[in-house]
């Protein structure tokens, strides 16, 4: 990790057009009670689109890919639905960094209106003694 350089202010902006597979429908396409909603951008998705942006921020600043981050914490809102075809703009700022923790604060908007806002916690790891540990948690 480049320390002198990964500090707090670093922002980011990330652009997505949403496809109709990032709807509700198709977040868990065995349930029958998604497969019933509304075909708009799922609030599942969208934390994953939240931790990609925040990945795109920081990887410059890391040692790529011997070091990755994980997220260890959201706590967003949801506050406005977006149907497929819109772009959302996701605004990450690094708010802080506590050692190898680093938090986030987010704001999404789509092409009409602001639709999430909050904060995420991602930590820096070693992805190889990261996997290693892991590995005690795979059935054998």
């Amino acid at each position: 990790m480049n320390k002198d350089f990964l500090q707090p202010g670093l922002i980011h902006e990330f652009k997505y057009v949403i496809p109709e597979n990032k709807t509700v429908p198709y977040l868990y396409s065995e349930s029958p009670e998604f497969n019933l909603m509304p075909k708009v951008f799922a609030t599942g998705f969208m934390v994953g689109l939240f931790e990609w942006a925040c990945i795109q921020a920081i990887n410059p600043y890391l040692d790529w890919p011997n070091e990755q981050t994980v997220g260890i914490h959201i706590n967003v809102s949801h506050i406005a639905a977006t149907p497929p075809g819109l772009t959302v703009t996701v605004r990450v700022k690094l708010e802080k960094v506590e050692g190898r923790k680093l938090i986030f604060s987010i704001v999404a908007e789509d092409d009409v209106e602001k639709i999430s806002e909050g904060v995420h916690e991602r930590f820096i790891i070693n992805a190889l003694k990261f996997n290693e540990r892991l590995k005690v948690k795979i059935p054998k």
